[in-house]
């Protein structure tokens, strides 16, 4: 069945069945836009598929993917392609950490990781950014961190997969700019989500004053409608990290990276 575009403003979504994810689906909804949803979990896309369409009235395609797999990107394309649909949003939100030190920890998981925060998400940007240059317009809205201005002793691999993400994301909104495709990199901090439990990130003190997803979501939705490269959730991440963070001494700022990484003890 073919399924064809009724706003030409259709957003694909990685990772939307939760968190941040779930809420950028929710808001681009809101705003008319049509949606293909990815993630691993089909019930949960499914679920929201069905507010969506009922309350929004805006078309929903759901894609059941591992994005760990290192064919995932291409299969996600070749389904959108098959439907006819044309992606004017790209919004690679999917992601996860892992606590620990790097040599006691899985070397199947960081591969993982790795593959997810940066390949498939490297994938995805070229699958869609080449119809975007093709069509003079265009959106992508990398979700990366805050984490990604710092080296990350206890998230090693997290730390440098999320500077990849920022610095491939500033680089490609440059090479863009002529052909009015915009590339945003979101950096928060702390989000309220499921990144913790599934990073075995309990006990971590800086994640008790964790953001709503939906605050995150709506600071990258809007700064992403506007075109900045770098947009982080709270004015004091920007200071701390552009203007703070940068004069200080290497050693002292893996300190204080690792000190923040720490699991409190009961």
């Amino acid at each position: 069945m073919m399924v064809s575009n009724r706003t030409n403003n259709t957003a694909l979504i990685t990772g939307a069945s939760g968190g941040i994810g779930l809420e950028l689906a929710r808001i681009h909804a809101q705003k008319g836009g049509d949606l293909v949803l990815v993630a691993r979990s089909k019930d949960r896309l499914k679920a929201l598929k069905t507010e969506l369409e009922k309350q929004y009235q805006v078309r929903v395609v759901v894609l059941i993917e591992d994005l760990s797999d290192a064919d995932a990107a291409e299969r996600i394309f070749t389904k959108t392609e098959s439907l006819g649909l044309s992606i004017d949003v790209l919004i690679n939100n999917a992601g996860f950490g892992g606590h620990g030190l790097f040599h006691s920890r899985d070397l199947a998981d960081e591969q993982a990781m790795m593959q997810v925060n940066m390949v498939t998400l490297t994938n995805l940007t070229h699958y869609y950014v080449k119809g975007m240059v093709s069509r003079k317009h265009g959106k992508v809205l990398n979700v990366s961190s805050s984490a990604s201005f710092l080296p990350g002793p206890l998230q090693a691999v997290y730390y440098a997969t999320k500077a990849y993400v920022t610095s491939f994301s500033q680089a490609l909104a440059e090479e863009l700019r002529q052909h009015q495709v915009t590339v945003t990199a979101l950096c928060p901090g702390p989000v309220d989500t499921g990144f913790v439990a599934a990073g075995g990130l309990e006990g971590v003190e800086v994640f008790n004053n964790a953001r709503s997803p939906s605050s995150v979501a709506d600071c990258g939705y809007r700064a992403m409608e506007q075109g900045k490269l770098v947009a982080f959730n709270e004015s004091k991440l920007s200071f701390m990290l552009n203007w703070l963070i940068p004069f200080l001494p290497r050693k002292m700022v893996l300190k204080m990276s690792r000190d923040s990484m720490e699991k409190q003890s009961n």
